[in-house]
């Protein structure tokens, strides 16, 4: 058995993310303030490039990056991945065959059961659909999926160290439907969930679905420790409101930790000096509480 005095440090690989954007400077500060009982290994070029100029280079190198990292933590080599900020038009323009790279590292680790959380603050929101447009929302929603994503937000809130998870489940429609007057998702897709969820999740407590126009509220105000959301903006409104600098996109169901900071690529900022590595940093101590097993 290996002691506490042998085991291995945790390695977290750091990617810039696209080099014409706020990501090299994030990831220079997150290397002066490493966590405790962490090592770090950059991934990829971390030199900026052209700040504040994007083009098909840069896209192609944060391509690279991303397979690079997504590679070493398949193979061991590393326990948590930190992604810095892209464009996902430029990585489209560039050959990048995902919606965003959440979509990327679920397919290079061959998994089907990942989503989309975010937390920051006092709110932690899991999305049932994601990088879908609006028109299409209700057509992608389904009982299943929302028992699916329901349960990854369990674990994750078991993960870190909540006991006894208590998770509202928000509604579609205004009013949650209005008891079908304003649509009819709640009553025949959502609430059906609610006992599934219950008997798949026993630690964790489900209720709703409740009016997205008071729930997250509620959340913030300690009644409930995740939020399990019905599409993109529901979730990411409440949370970049509540903790726009503080806020961590994590990718659920990977076989490895996958966080990064939930804004973009800041391109007005790059190069500056006056870029906020908040979220970054806390991207990179998120990951390294959950590589280590260290709760919130």
């Amino acid at each position: 058995m290996t002691s506490p005095t042998t085991a291995r440090r945790r390695v977290i690989g750091l990617v810039a993310g696209d080099p014409a954007g706020v990501g090299p400077e994030l990831l220079a500060h997150a290397l002066a303030h490493p966590p405790g009982k962490i090592d770090f290994r950059v991934i990829g070029d971390p030199a900026p490039r052209h700040p504040g100029r994007p083009d098909r280079r840069g896209s192609e190198m944060a391509i690279a990056a991303l397979e690079e990292a997504a590679s070493l933590a398949l193979s061991g080599a590393i326990d948590a991945i930190v992604t810095g900020p892209v464009s996902k038009k430029g990585l489209h323009e560039a050959g990048f065959a995902f919606p965003g790279q959440t979509e990327f590292f679920a397919a290079r680790a061959q998994v089907h059961n990942f989503a989309m959380l975010l937390t920051g603050g006092p709110l932690t929101v899991a999305l049932v659909t994601a990088h879908v447009p609006l028109k299409e929302v209700a057509g992608s929603l389904s009982t299943e999926e929302i028992v699916r994503v329901g349960g990854l937000l369990s674990d994750h809130l078991l993960r870190r160290g909540i006991t006894a998870p208590r998770i509202a489940v928000a509604g579609l429609n205004p009013h949650a439907g209005e008891q079908g007057d304003l649509g009819t998702e709640e009553e025949e897709i959502i609430s059906p969930a609610l006992s599934p969820l219950a008997a798949a999740n026993p630690k964790s407590f489900f209720a709703g679905p409740f009016s997205p126009d008071t729930i997250f509220w509620r959340a913030a105000e300690g009644e409930f420790d995740g939020v399990l959301c019905m599409y993109h903006d529901q979730g990411l409104i409440p949370l970049k409101l509540i903790a726009f600098h503080e806020g961590v996109n994590v990718t659920l169901g990977l076989p490895f930790v996958r966080t990064s900071p939930d804004h973009g690529t800041a391109y007005e900022l790059a190069g500056s000096g006056r870029v906020r590595p908040d979220s970054f940093l806390s991207a990179v101590n998120l990951a390294a509480q959950l590589v280590t097993g260290t709760t919130r």
